[in-house]
């Protein structure tokens, strides 16, 4: 080692070799394949979300939750976005000095949409464990309020990640700070998976447990549904991110095509949920009137049907009746 070289720049530029590393020639192929494949799902997934983006965004009334649904589609949609420059920027010859500049900005939206979704489970949770509590003391805009400090913080966490990190050839690079802001987002991101996975848990748990049976409306199911294929498809992509950088002499003992099927599990994850907003809102019995407006509406709301093309009650107004009778 260059005795003029700071022990830390060394140490970085290792790292980022590893992490950066261009697949071996074998997996060439299969690679090409690979890259296809996530910009088919991308184009799907950024078609999807625009059309709730648009929807949500001009053409319905919001609502509490139809807020962080908006911030989550746009999350997905930028998420998407950065996957498609992401594959299409692999296909060059300079893959590896874009690629360390491109990836804090695909971390960005990855962050900010998990957090969404975590918020979403959790105060879904609050409202079926304590829903009296829930209806007094919730803020009227804290949605918007909360998606606003959301995104902030991932945009902080970012900006830090790829100032200490990713740029080290701008001189820009920091082994002590670097280690320190992934440290953050590996926490941040262990927290926002304990708490969405312990409020999953306890909506399912109190749906399917509770002595006083409670009714499973389409907004349910679209939130546990959500959460189910983040688990399988979107975590792998945080694991990749966050924890490579504290295991690199292990790296070589994953397969050549790890770190590509995580992005393409993650862009599935970003593609899936207009597709769950479809299948739950959806209903064979009500083919005439079938519009994406109203399939959007029927996954979102948070009501008891009884006809099943719409006509429903509010869930506060058919538990006072249900009292009423007992």
């Amino acid at each position: 080692m260059d005795p003029t070289i700071p022990r830390w720049e060394t140490e970085l530029t290792q790292i980022n070799e590893t992490a950066l590393r261009i697949p071996s020639p074998s997996c060439d192929v299969q690679n090409q394949i690979e890259i296809l494949l996530m910009l088919i799902i991308a184009l799907v997934g950024l078609a999807g979300n625009g059309i709730v983006l648009w929807l949500l965004g001009f053409c319905m009334r919001r609502n509490a939750f139809s807020t962080y649904v908006l911030n989550l589609a746009a999350a997905d949609f930028l998420f998407l976005c950065g996957q498609m420059i992401r594959s299409l920027l692999q296909l060059t010859s300079n893959f590896d000095l874009v690629y360390s500049i491109f990836n804090p900005v695909i971390v960005f939206p990855y962050l900010a949409g998990l957090s969404i979704l975590s918020t979403i489970s959790t105060e879904r949770c609050l409202s079926v464990l304590w829903p009296i509590w829930y209806r007094c003391r919730r803020p009227r805009h804290m949605s918007a309020v909360v998606c606003a400090l959301l995104w902030a913080l991932s945009l902080l966490l970012s900006i830090l990640g790829g100032y200490y990190c990713a740029f080290p050839f701008l001189g820009m690079g920091d082994h002590s700070w670097c280690q320190t802001t992934d440290f953050l987002s590996g926490s941040w991101l262990l927290f926002l998976f304990v708490v969405l996975s312990g409020s999953s848990l306890a909506l399912l748990l109190r749906i399917l447990c509770s002595p006083r049976k409670m009714q499973l409306t389409r907004l349910y199911v679209t939130i546990l549904l959500a959460v189910l294929v983040f688990l399988l498809c979107g975590l792998p992509a945080g694991i990749k991110w966050f924890l490579v950088f504290w295991i690199q002499k292990k790296v070589d003992a994953f397969t050549c095509h790890f770190f590509e099927v995580s992005f393409i599990l993650s862009a599935v994850n970003s593609s899936a949920n207009p597709i769950i907003y479809f299948f739950v809102g959806s209903s064979k019995q009500c083919q005439n009137k079938k519009t994406l407006k109203l399939v959007l509406q029927r996954a979102l709301q948070d009501t008891f049907e009884v006809d099943g093309c719409g006509v429903s009650l509010p869930r506060e107004s058919l538990e006072r009746s249900r009292s009423n009778l007992g």
